[in-house]
């Protein structure tokens, strides 16, 4: 799910890009990769200009997948946060916002 949540914007990712943003080993993303490629939800192509490096992508059904879980990660944040103040959940996000900026 968080590979897919990760790629939900439409923009192409390097494995390694994923795996930081995920916060997944290597190894571990390896195989989770190959899964969804055998799905059909992703694919993996050159990058243009840098042939040792390799895009990820989602397909079609790979983007569907990826709303879905999208709606589902938005649900359960609604439910964490409700009774929270919008202002407190504004500077939570802005302090989260720098923390992995740095």
């Amino acid at each position: 799910m968080n590979v897919l949540a990760n790629l939900a914007d439409g923009r192409p990712r390097t494995a390694s890009e994923i795996g930081v943003a995920a916060g997944v080993r290597p190894t571990t993303l390896t195989g989770v990769l190959d899964r969804l490629a055998d799905k059909g939800l992703l694919t993996r192509a050159t990058r243009t200009g840098d042939r040792r490096a390799v895009e990820i992508s989602l397909t079609a059904a790979g983007a569907r997948s990826a709303a879905r879980v999208a709606q589902a990660f938005k649900g359960v944040e609604m439910r964490a946060l409700d009774g929270v103040p919008e202002p407190a959940v504004k500077q939570t996000r802005r302090v989260l916002k720098a923390l992995t900026e740095s």
